[in-house]
């Protein structure tokens, strides 16, 4: 009677000791966002003490700063340049990647695990080994400083972790569903976009966020490629770093700023990327 009594009891504290740990790590990774949000809104001068001081006053002058109010460079087309190629690459990672993954997990194709790893090695590749080839590429086809050509690296670069995600997801939709659309007089376009797209709409939302991430994110190819018409956000922070010293305040007000859509979109998506992370979990 002993035993039968404590197990649950043990169950419970391992259950809150778990979820103290969950909140303590969940703590450690946010501290430093709140420590850029809190810089932000200080002046240069304080945000420049070390150690830093918590009790000076607020200002927004960081923020007037990143926008241009001071006579600065304003951020606006590096922010459209940004929302226009991670979300149009998105879109045709999704286009491109989903019929590929329901090829391979609906109708696997001989040996699909070998080419599943062969996607993914694609990403072994270290980025600066390509920048060369792809930059003399650019230059020779009149594409330096264009947006439509990070679009397309984008895309390239995305669809491979894109197919990868989007097969175990769709590895988890019911055939018996798929069948019996068939026998319906479905075709394959109706089955894609109004049996098998609802049904993993979570995964294709997780695989979405990631890619919109990764392409909001970029700045290697950004930097090299691109110069003041297809200049990216990433690219726009980095100016902030000048021989003239670091400002820590407008970095820190710039960093949030550009951050926000990303954050943004996380928020907006939690469910659906708890919900494609789980429907595609390993059993």
């Amino acid at each position: 009677m002993s035993d039968i009594a404590v197990r649950p009891r043990s169950g419970r504290s391992k259950g809150a000791g778990l979820g103290l740990v969950a909140w303590l790590l969940g703590i450690v990774f946010f501290l430093p966002i709140a420590w850029m949000a809190l810089t932000s809104f200080h002046s240069e001068q304080d945000a420049a003490t070390n150690p830093p001081s918590f009790g000076a006053a607020f200002t927004l002058d960081g923020y007037r700063e990143f926008f241009g109010t001071g006579g600065g460079a304003s951020p606006w087309p590096a922010l459209i340049n940004s929302t226009v190629a991670s979300l149009t690459s998105t879109l045709f990672v999704l286009l491109l990647a989903f019929p590929a993954a329901y090829a391979l997990s609906i109708r696997p194709v001989k040996k699909w695990t070998d080419v599943l790893f062969f996607f993914l090695s694609t990403k072994m590749l270290p980025a600066v080994a390509g920048l060369l080839p792809i930059y003399l590429f650019a230059k020779n086809t009149d594409m330096l400083d264009n947006i439509w050509l990070l679009v397309i690296l984008y895309t390239s670069m995305n669809l491979p972790i894109a197919v990868w995600m989007m097969q175990s997801f769709l590895a988890e939709v019911p055939v018996a569903v798929i069948e019996a659309a068939k026998v319906d007089g479905a075709r394959l376009p109706t089955i894609l976009a109004r049996v098998v797209a609802p049904i993993a709409l979570p995964g294709i939302a997780a695989t979405a966020l990631i890619c919109f991430i990764f392409s909001w994110n970029e700045l290697l190819f950004a930097r090299v490629l691109t110069g003041v018409a297809a200049e990216t956000a990433p690219v726009f922070l980095t100016g902030f770093i000048t021989s003239q010293g670091l400002f820590l305040a407008k970095v820190c007000a710039a960093s949030l700023v550009i951050s926000l859509p990303v954050l943004a979109a996380g928020f907006a998506a939690q469910d659906k990327l708890v919900q494609g992370l789980s429907l595609g979990a390993v059993k």
